[in-house]
Parts: structure tokens; C-alpha cells; sequence
């Protein structure tokens, strides 16, 4: 029997047990979603036939149209968010890396704090299914953290929260529960076009749509080929493995956004001290075990020589 005060007990306590896990902010949404969520389900489908995905095909499943494909029975699903700003910075005459991925692999991270909260779910709702996501599942990730009220997908596309900014990775609950729904977020990117001026590539073509074609990014990591396209090559920069430009200069991200302590987020040394003579010198061995337990492991020995001999560290600012 689903009684309300019963259900708004168990999605406190729920989202209570999330934030023992290290994750804040946390939410609810109810499936199948608002009619925001179906915008950005359409959304997702003229971004796909504009070709925007680039070579990510996977980003063409099906099961994505849908988080009612993924578990049978679903009800509810619980969003959370992971901070992983800390308060250090490399050094500008270093190459770059994108700061989600200076510590632990948070596919990891996340999967298994989600894990440990679904089992405390099921203690106390036995009959209840759950499956965890994090953003290799085919999920609108950030559109159902949108939806459970974490933040709202800004025009870098995104998710940004009023007080935490954008640093933080998100994942998901599914489950056959019936929870109590937070509202959805709501944007406050107004006018603003920071991220789409600061671009070198120009890859938000418009407000929250990101050609991967153009990005950085998506070069660094998912493009195979043993050359970089002479356009991206001339405006890499210092960036070797992702890129946080458009987060850089993100009004949400300037004050005020509280660094973690958490040991799974805190950088490995050597990915802000990175130098292309070290990179170019270092064998295959070498980058197994660099990359161990990193979520960079996507990134072949080849494709970090590649992108280092294209890439160039920031000018440090000179003296007296």
C-alpha cells in the first residue's frame, strides 16, 4: 500500500543516505517526467540528425528516449551530483587536463556509492527493484537531474547548480519504488553568453547546443584518428585530455564554489605537472600505470602523444 506520508518518510531517508555517500546536492523526479523532459528528449533527437554526435554513435540508442527502458517497473529515480572542484589549480605553463578527471575514476566512484544506496533501499523496501546510472548508460542524464531539481543545463550543456556551479558529476537510481518528486530546476542562464563567447572553436553553435565536431573535448578523448583536424590542432591550447573553457568562465563557477575533501576527487600530481617532452617519452607501460583507476583509461598512449604535439601550455606571465 503506497501511502503519502510513508513515501515522503522513505525519500527523505533516501536522499539522507545519498548524502552519507559524499554526494550533494541530491533529488527526485517521478517517471516518465515533465514535459521539459520530452523538450529535451526532441531536443536530443534534431541534435542527433544535425550530426552533432560526431562520432559518438552510442549517443543514437534508442533505450535513451526513455529511463522506463531500463529498468522494468520504474517509477522514480533518484539524481546526484558529485563536487569535484578542489582548491588547487596546475600550473599555467603545463598542458591541461579537464579537472573531473584529476582524480578517481568517478564512473567508478559514483557507481559504487550508488550501489551501496540501493541496497539500503531495498532493506527497507524489499520488493523493490533499482539499477544505477551513471553516463555511460543510455540515460538523458542531466536532463533527469534537471528534472529532480539538482540544477538546471546551461547553455555549455551543462548541468549548473545556484551554489556548487558546474563542477560536479551526476548519476542516477532508477527504481520501482514510488518516491515523493522534488521540484525541477529552474535556469538562470538569462542572458548570459560566456561560455559561447569563450569558445576557441566556436562548438556552442547556439545556446545548449554543443557541435562535438568543434569541441576540444571531444577530440582529446573520443577522436581516433592519428590526426587532429588542422582547425583543432591550431586552437587546442594547453589541452591534451578534455577541456573546462566554457566552465572556466561560467558566472556560476567564479565565487564561492566550495572545494572537496573527498579522497576520490583530489588530483594525481602528475596530471598538473604534465610536460609534451614527458608525455611524448613515456611507453605504453609507462600510461598503464598512470592510468590506472582513471576515467583518462579511455584515452590511448598514441592519442596523448597525438594531442601533445599539437597542444601548447598557457604563456606564464612574466616577472618584474
Amino acid at each position: 500500500m503506497d501511502v503519502p506520508s510513508e513515501r515522503e518518510a522513505l525519500s527523505r531517508a533516501l536522499k539522507q543516505r545519498a548524502r552519507e555517500e559524499g554526494f550533494d546536492p541530491v533529488g527526485i523526479a517521478r517517471l516518465p517526467g515533465s514535459a521539459r523532459l520530452q523538450m529535451r528528449t526532441e531536443a536530443l533527437q534534431r541534435w542527433l540528425d544535425a550530426g552533432h554526435q560526431g562520432d559518438m554513435g552510442w549517443m543514437a540508442a534508442p533505450r535513451r528516449r526513455s529511463a522506463q527502458t531500463l529498468l522494468n517497473g520504474a517509477n522514480s529515480l533518484l539524481a546526484v551530483g558529485l563536487n569535484y572542484h578542489v582548491a588547487v589549480e596546475r600550473r599555467s605553463d603545463r598542458l591541461a587536463v579537464a579537472r573531473y578527471a584529476w582524480g578517481r575514476d568517478y564512473h567508478r566512484v559514483v557507481n559504487q556509492r550508488l550501489r551501496r544506496v540501493g541496497r539500503w533501499l531495498q532493506t527497507q523496501r524489499p520488493h523493490c527493484h533499482w539499477r544505477v546510472c551513471v553516463d555511460a548508460e543510455p540515460l538523458l542524464d542531466k536532463a533527469w537531474a534537471e528534472e529532480a531539481g539538482l540544477g538546471w543545463i546551461g547553455k555549455h550543456s551543462n548541468l549548473i547548480h545556484a551554489e556548487r556551479g558546474s563542477w560536479m558529476v551526476i548519476g542516477h537510481l532508477i527504481t520501482t519504488e514510488r518516491l515523493e518528486a522534488d521540484q525541477p530546476a529552474t535556469a538562470r542562464c538569462g542572458r548570459c553568453r560566456a561560455c559561447i563567447d569563450a569558445c576557441p572553436t566556436e562548438a556552442i553553435t547556439e545556446p545548449f547546443v554543443v557541435d562535438a565536431r568543434r569541441c576540444i573535448a571531444f577530440h582529446t578523448i573520443e577522436n581516433r584518428e592519428p590526426e587532429l583536424p588542422e582547425a583543432m590542432a591550431t586552437a587546442l591550447g594547453p589541452w591534451v585530455a578534455g577541456c573546462d573553457i566554457c566552465q572556466d568562465v561560467c558566472p556560476f563557477n567564479q565565487t564561492g564554489i566550495p572545494s572537496s575533501n573527498d579522497p576520490d576527487v583530489q588530483p594525481r600530481p602528475w596530471l598538473l605537472d604534465l610536460r609534451a617532452e614527458a608525455i611524448q617519452a613515456w611507453t605504453d607501460e609507462d600510461w598503464d600505470e598512470r592510468l590506472r583507476g582513471s576515467a583518462l583509461r579511455r584515452i590511448k598512449p598514441w592519442m596523448w602523444r597525438r594531442n601533445a604535439a599539437a597542444a601548447k601550455p598557457d604563456t606564464p606571465p612574466s616577472v618584474g
